[in-house]
Order: C-alpha cells, then sequence, then structure tokens
C-alpha cells in the first residue's frame, strides 16, 4: 500500500475511483441435479452480458456480482454444461440449476467439468484443484496429493525415513505457507511430516497460490501459499469409505460419518489409519527400502449454519498418533535400541488440535461481514537416528480476526484485522536443550479494486511486532490485467519473514553420520538471524479454441531473492553447516502450462520448468543441490460417458522426466564413497484406471514408477552406519521400484439440501 501512495498517478485513479457510482449486489448459488440430489457447482462463470463484469462460484457454489438497474441479462456456464441467460429485475438472491451437455439428445460431442483451473478474474495467480484431481492418484495423504500438478515438485527427502518432501518455485515446504481453510497448520514441529498427516479424503479442494500470498494469512509465506479446504459436514456424505491396499505393505481406511444434528446444526466424524507391517529390502543393503508404520487420525467436525442472519462456525477437534520405525533389516527396537548391534531408528508422534471458525455476513449490508479464527495446536514428536536425538513439544495458538466491507461501491473492497500467534517449543537435540517463546502481534490492511472490465488489483500491508522478529512491515501486491478475450496477464511482489525452525525442518539429515554446526551464533533463533526475502512474479494465461477444442496456455516466471537466509550447507561431507547468508541467495524459476482437449473426452497437460536456484556458501556459490535444472511433466486423463446406471471408466497417466541434480560435493569423503558431480536424468511413469460403478460404489486400481527406476545405492556406506561418511540424504530418486495398489470407494448419496 505504501508503494501505492509514492505513485502520485496511480493514487489519483485510485481515488477518483472512489467517488463513482454506487451499486448492489446480487447474490446467489449454482447447482446441478445428481440423482435427484443438489450439489454445488465449483467454478461456474456468471457474467453480464454486453458488460466484462464476471465472477465464479466458489466451492459451494455461492457467487456474488455487482448490480445496477441497466444490468439485465446474467449469463451462467461452465464447461460440460448448457449454458444460461436470465432476465433480471431486481437484486432477489438467485438459486440457478445447470442442466449437463449430457443430458440432451442432440448433443453428439459432451465436455465435462475441469478437475483443475485458474481463474482469468483473479488478481492473484491461484490454481484451483478439486477432489476430483486428487482422486487421479493413490492419494492417500496431502503429501501424495501433488503428482499430477506441475507447479508442486514431490521427491523422497532421504533414503531411511520414507518422508517426501514438497518444493515451490525450487525452494522448500517451510517456505510456503501451507493452512487448512486458511489458517496456518504446516509449521513449526509440524513441518516435516505434516502434509503425511492430512488424509487426502478430507480434502475437498486445493488452492495453491503462487508468489506473493495475501497479508491476512500472515507474514511467512515467500514463495506462495497452499490451502487445503476440508470436507464439510452438510455437503458431504452421511457415509463415506475407502479402503486401500499396496504391492508395498501399505493398508490403508478412511471412513467419514456425515449426519443432520438439526436444522442449524451438522456434525462429521472422521477415521483414518493406515499401516506397513511388511518389510521391504529390494536393492539389498540391509536397510528397509520403506519405513513400518501406523498411524491412527480422527477428526471430529461441527458445523453451525444460520444463513438467514448470516452466520456460518465450524468447531474442529483432531487427534494424531503416528508411529514410525526405520533403519536396517534385523533392527528390533526392544534389543538393539542405542547399540551398534543394529542401526535403527524410531518416531513416535502424538498431537493434539482444536480450531474454531465463525463468519457473519450483516443481512442487512451483505458487503459487511466479520470473520474469526482461533487455532491450538500440542505437538509432542519423540525420534532418535542410531544414537542420535531429537525431541520436541511444541504449543502453539494463533487467533485472527478479519473484517470484510467496501468503500463507495463493491469495486473498491477492504479487508482489515488484527492477528495473534504464540509458539513454545522445547527441544532435546543429542544432548543440547533448546527452549523458546515465540509471540506476535499484528494488524493488516488489504485493499481490492475491480473496474468491473479488465483491471483487478490486491495491494496489502501489514505490520506485526514479534519478541523475536522485531517489528516490521509485510508489503504485498498482485495486479492483473486482461488486454483481450480469454487473456490474463499478472504481476505480483511481496516481502515475507520467518524463523527458521533448523532442526524440525531439515529432520532427515539426522540420519547421516555429519556432524551439526551453527555459526553466525549472535541471532536469536538457534543464534541465528530471522530469513528475509522478497518474492517477484510474472504470468501471462491465454485461453483458445483449436479444432473445435477448448484449451489454455500459461507462461510464469518468478524470482525469489533473499535479503537473509539460515544456509544448510551439506558441501562438506563430515559435517552439516547452518549458517546466515554472506552474499547472494535467489531462485529464478520458469514454467509453461498447457492444457487442451486433446481428444474427444481427452485431456492433456503438458507443462516445462527450468530452474535456477544459487546460494553464496562459504566455499563458493553452487547451484542448490538434489534440484534439476530441468523438468517435464505430461498427464493424460480419459473418461468414458456416464451410463444411466451412473457407471463409467475412468484412465490415468503421468510422466515425469527430471535433468541431473547437483549432488553436494563428496571431495573429503574416502574414493569409494565419492559421487559424480551430477546424478543421471530420471523419468517415472504413474497410471491408474477407475472403474465407477455407480453413485455408490468405485474400485481403483494403479501403479506407481511402473518403468521401475531405482537409484542405486541410495545410502552411502550402508554396510557401517555406525561409521564416518554414512549418510541417507543424497537421495535424487525413486528407492522402492515400481508400487502398485488398489482400492474401493463406496458412499451414501448425499442428502437433498432443504
Amino acid at each position: 500500500m505504501l508503494y501505492i501512495l509514492k505513485k502520485p498517478l496511480i493514487f489519483i485513479f485510485l481515488f477518483s475511483s472512489f467517488l463513482s457510482f454506487s451499486q448492489d449486489e446480487i447474490k446467489g448459488e449454482i447447482l446441478e441435479l445428481v440423482s435427484g440430489k443438489e450439489q454445488p457447482i465449483y467454478g461456474a462463470n456468471v457474467y453480464w452480458q454486453n458488460h466484462n463484469i464476471g465472477r465464479i462460484s466458489n466451492e459451494d457454489g455461492k457467487f456474488s456480482i455487482p448490480y445496477r438497474p441497466d444490468f439485465k441479462q446474467l449469463i451462467i456456464s461452465y464447461v460440460g454444461y448448457m449454458a444460461d441467460t436470465l432476465t433480471i429485475t431486481d437484486a432477489s438472491y438467485i438459486k440457478h440449476f445447470l442442466e449437463p451437455e449430457s443430458n440432451l439428445e442432440e448433443v453428439n460431442i459432451s465436455t465435462r467439468k475441469q478437475s483443475t483451473s485458474r481463474s482469468f478474474l483473479n488478481s492473484k495467480n491461484v490454481i484451483n484443484v478439486s477432489s476430483d484431481e486428487l482422486l487421479k492418484a493413490a492419494c492417500c495423504n496431502l503429501s501424495e496429493s501433488f503428482e499430477t500438478n506441475p507447479s508442486i515438485d514431490v521427491n523422497f527427502s532421504d533414503a531411511i525415513t520414507g518422508t517426501k518432501q514438497v518444493k515451490m518455485l525450487g525452494l522448500d515446504s517451510p517456505y510456503i505457507l501451507i493452512t487448512t481453510e486458511n489458517v496456518p497448520s504446516i509449521r513449526g514441529a509440524i513441518q516435516t511430516n505434516g502434509l503425511s498427516f492430512i488424509p487426502g479424503t478430507w480434502v475437498e479442494s486445493l488452492q495453491i497460490t503462487k508468489g506473493a500470498g495475501s497479508v491476512v494469512n500472515g507474514f511467512e509465506s515467500i514463495t506462495g501459499q497452499i490451502n487445503a479446504e476440508l470436507q464439510k459436514p452438510s455437503l458431504d456424505y452421511p457415509l463415506f469409505v475407502n479402503a486401500f491396499a499396496g504391492i508395498n505393505g501399505r493398508i490403508e481406511l478412511n471412513t467419514h460419518l456425515n449426519t443432520k444434528v438439526s436444522d442449524k446444526w451438522h456434525t462429521g466424524l472422521y477415521i483414518h489409519g493406515n499401516q506397513r507391517a511388511e518389510k521391504f529390502d529390494r536393492n539389498k543393503d540391509g536397510f528397509l527400502d520403506l519405513p513400518l508404520k501406523q498411524q491412527i487420525n480422527v477428526l471430529n467436525r461441527w458445523q453451525y449454519s444460520d444463513l438467514e442472519n448470516g452466520i456460518i462456525s465450524f468447531i474442529n477437534v483432531k487427534y494424531l498418533n503416528d508411529k514410525m520405525q526405520s533403519g536396517q533389516l534385523d533392527f528390533d527396537p526392544d534389543i538393539d535400541k542405542f547399540t551398534t548391534n543394529h542401526w535403527g531408528s524410531e518416531s513416535d508422534t502424538e498431537r493434539f488440535e482444536t480450531s474454531f471458525k465463525l463468519g457473519y455476513v450483516n443481512p442487512e449490508i451483505p458487503y459487511q461481514s466479520l470473520g474469526i479464527q482461533a487455532d491450538f495446536s500440542y505437538h509432542d514428536q519423540n525420534s532418535y537416528f542410531g544414537f542420535r536425538v531429537h525431541e520436541i513439544r511444541h504449543t502453539s495458538l494463533y487467533s485472527n480476526l478479519i473484517y470484510n466491507s467496501i468503500i463507495s461501491n463493491s469495486r473498491h473492497k477492504i479487508k482489515t484485522g488484527i492477528s495473534f500467534m504464540y509458539d513454545s517449543f522445547d527441544e532435546l537435540v543429542d544432548d543440547t536443550d533448546y527452549f523458546r517463546r515465540d509471540n506476535s502481534v499484528g494488524g493488516f490492511f488489504e485493499y481490492a479494486f475491480d473496474n468491473l472490465s479488465n483491471l483487478t488489483l490486491t495491494a496489502g500491508l501489514r505490520f506485526d511486532q514479534h519478541n523475536r522478529l522485531g517489528f516490521f512491515l509485510t508489503p504485498r501486491f498482485h495486479l492483473r490485467y486482461t488486454p483481450w478475450a480469454k487473456s490474463a496477464w499478472r504481476v505480483s511482489f511481496g516481502r515475507g519473514k520467518r524463523a527458521a525452525n533448523i532442526f524440525a525442518e531439515y529432520h532427515n539429515l539426522f540420519a547421516s553420520s555429519r556432524q551439526i554446526n551453527i555459526l553466525n551464533t549472535n541471532g536469536k533463533i538457534y543464534g541465528l538471524d530471522p530469513e528475509i526475502a522478497w518474492n517477484y512474479g510474472i504470468s501471462y494465461l491465454q485461453g483458445f479454441n483449436l479444432f473445435g477444442k477448448t484449451g489454455d496456455i500459461t507462461f510464469d516466471f518468478y524470482r525469489t531473492d533473499f535479503q537473509n537466509q539460515v544456509v544448510v550447507d551439506w558441501e562438506d561431507s563430515t559435517q552439516i553447516r547452518f549458517y546466515n547468508l554472506d552474499g547472494q541467495s535467489f531462485s529464478n524459476v520458469f514454467q509453461m502450462e498447457l492444457n487442451y482437449e486433446l481428444l474427444e473426452r481427452v485431456d492433456l497437460r503438458f507443462a516445462y520448468k527450468h530452474f535456477d536456484v544459487q546460494t553464496d556458501y562459504v566455499d563458493g556459490r553452487f547451484q542448490k543441490p538434489l534440484l534439476p535444472r530441468h523438468r517435464v511433466f505430461l498427464n493424460l486423463g480419459y473418461s468414458t460417458l456416464r451410463k444411466e446406471n451412473g457407471s463409467l471408466w475412468k484412465f490415468d497417466i503421468t510422466y515425469n522426466w527430471l535433468s541431473e541434480q547437483r549432488f553436494p560435493s563428496t571431495d573429503l569423503s574416502p574414493a569409494e564413497f565419492q559421487l559424480p558431480e551430477e546424478s543421471p536424468t530420471v523419468g517415472t511413469l504413474n497410471a491408474q484406471v477407475t472403474k465407477v460403478f455407480s453413485d455408490k460404489f468405485e474400485i481403483y486400481v494403479g501403479g506407481e514408477n511402473m518403468t521401475d527406476v531405482r537409484q542405486p545405492n541410495p545410502i552411502v556406506n550402508s554396510q557401517n552406519p555406525f561409521d564416518s561418511f554414512f549418510d541417507s540424504n543424497l537421495v535424487y530418486g525413486p528407492i522402492f521400484g515400481y508400487q502398485y495398489y488398489a482400492g474401493l470407494r463406496f458412499k451414501i448419496n448425499k442428502p437433498k439440501k432443504q
């Protein structure tokens, strides 16, 4: 916001627009009938005929669009459905049902709802991922939900724990703000394994925001935001069961139980359990290829809806217990723990979390609303790796108050509020105790402008007082401009600041014989200074029609510049060094993505990414280790027409290719443990086939890494894990090889909404 005020011409333009005419809004919802049941349509286009004013419906099918008496014809459309034109005479609430094109006898060619979409109207670069997209892979938890999305990169963090880590714009997950229903959820002690603690079936949709996020959600986001919307008890199935089994020994069961308690109260009980009790050592290195695991995860969710009075509220209570054992094949923790008999590792995590959300929309003044978010969690994790110990207890409290309104008219929207965050860390690393309490209080203001034609912008500023980071400002800016039809240019910039929890965020580094050294010990977080970075981005989205088929193409370029970074330096094979940045650290990432209906009912998604991520280490400037410079992604999806009994087939195939990746230096290692400068290229193939028998029952079978690509000898010095140069972190590709799985989904149809 300060940036805008320094530009007189922009300020004059915005100020003059404040004086323009006032206008009302029309609210409504877009639905479809599925087997006689009302279902919301997410992402439907709602726009005025002969005016460049439009909106899209949200995950509940609801929308709000500016209205003037001279606006007469409202068009509602969605891919795969027959578009409708409504004649509007007043600002009454609209409840409209769309009809699928495939229901019309005269239609010979039909299309389907897109499971992944981008908005042409949003000022932010947001990718919307529906639950249909999550079902295209063996999505058993959130860390496995990005296999068919080229914007997020996924790989194993090491060869022992089986932990999958995600990256955005070339940087690790700690630089991504990961939220659950816009409440920060994967941070602190839960950073390493947190994505695996959110079952995929619990997720209703994902929103992936590239670049600087919103100031409303905090100051920690640097590369972007991943937000998971959970299933709503009032909209989810009364009974949903998902059972899964894989040849890697993993079995899993998810059960959703939802019921209507009263006209205004709904509740849901979500139960998740998974287990891997079978040992595998396909590469014969004496270590488990995948850890033994056991997890129970329970969520009780309450929803209160009083739409007549503008109130909606959610109360969540969640409990998790997760146990994991990894290490050598013959390791028995009852006998071998903290001995040199066999190298082993265990991790035992217990977590309790409760959250509350309240939203109020003024029935008399619908553009005024108030939101309250509150979340409390207690995380207790005890781990050891051979003789190395890491224990952490993290208590966290978060609250956020958000007020929404307009200035003059609905083209000028504002959000403002205050937030509070408290964190208590009690951590044991080997023989050293670390204890700290962090707290911050802040305020924010965000302004959104829409000229009802071809320009939208969002400018925000927040100010925070943190007991360790001090007082600081966080500006964020997003702009969208549409110069011609079916296009969107976007630019953004923003600043992020965070305290690095180095041991929790790089938990996998304990699975080695490297010594841990922290340099620059004058800072306030493990002796280190906070991380500060600026992110800049430009994006172009173009929709098109080619050979009678629709598609879109996107070009993105984002740069992240660190003013300070906690450098994780493992260029010396005998140690891991953490220190403050002295010099430059930056990330340049370019992505091209094409989505196109290649043939009838065949969808193509192709993407290419280039990474230039470099840091000044004490030994010189190097490309980030174990990050490819190039990635190629290809996804093909096909589904048959749904028959009258609801049956159909779905087919999905995904190919990922990664170029060479730089190994950190192993020059100090003995010759037999030295690695080449770069890894070989890696190409993996995943596929899944789903047979839908009816609206109630379906089965699916699939395979991951079907070409059986495996990294040879992923563990350095695996024969002597208690000696020097033992390291399980130099992983660039798959370890287990091919993995096949099968599962079923059973559901009772959703009740008809009253």
